[in-house]
């Protein structure tokens, strides 16, 4: 699904984010990207969705190269991603159920098949009942999972995640983890980047660790304990 060749990317202020990566996710694989603030997480999920483009490598999604898409290739191959973002990013002056069917109604879709999707994304993350409720009304968990809805509603093939769980109580962030494995299990393909280290330690998937842009180390969360740079 994912695979970084020899990826590096160095912003305008002559920062090195990415250094020489590369690893790769397989199809319907869930993964978590682990690391320091300023390791490179955020600028990897960006470089996967094509919101930055790398100062070099290669950076091949669902077997396109993204260094040669351009123009409405882009907006394509965002479509096919569901992205969830640490601080939510709804609309506060929209419904529940509108925030939800946003993608939907960007592509032009028919308001009746929007509610069904909507509908059937909100029960996927148990908020259906909740579509004419605003996301201020919410607590920060079920705000989360409106964003989760969100990402899923258009039925992407891969789900990135940056910090889903931060603004999180531990108990809300074993709920979204739970959603997340849900979804995997059912084929989607799922990265998450995340510094929630004693709550990745119990689920059985692979750890994919940063250190200053570089990869640190590679395999199961599950063995042994996990080290990340304070």
């Amino acid at each position: 699904m994912i695979e970084f060749k020899d990826v590096s990317h160095r912003y305008q202020n002559g920062q090195d984010v990415l250094s020489r990566l590369s690893f790769s996710l397989a199809h319907g694989e869930m993964a978590f990207l682990t690391g320091a603030s300023g390791a490179g997480k955020s600028t990897l999920l960006k470089a996967v969705a094509a919101m930055l483009r790398p100062s070099s490598g290669q950076v091949i999604v669902g077997g396109a190269d993204l260094a040669t898409i351009r123009g409405g290739r882009i907006a394509t191959h965002r479509q096919r991603i569901g992205i969830i973002f640490q601080n939510f990013n709804l609309l506060h002056d929209r419904t529940v159920f509108d925030n939800v069917g946003l993608p939907l109604v960007i592509r032009g879709w028919r308001h009746q098949d929007i509610a069904r999707r909507v509908r059937a994304a909100l029960d996927a993350v148990e908020l259906l009942g909740k579509e004419r409720v605003y996301p201020l009304t919410l607590s920060g968990g079920e705000q989360q999972r409106v964003g989760i809805a969100r990402a899923i509603v258009a039925k992407p093939d891969l789900l990135l995640a940056d910090e889903p769980t931060g603004n999180l109580d531990p108990e809300m962030a074993q709920d979204i983890m739970g959603i997340f494995r849900r979804f995997n299990e059912v084929g989607v393909s799922v990265l998450v980047a995340t510094h929630a280290i004693d709550l990745i330690r119990q689920l059985p998937y692979r750890l994919i660790h940063l250190e200053h842009g570089r990869l640190s180390e590679q395999g199961p969360v599950s063995h042994g304990d996990l080290h990340v740079s304070p």
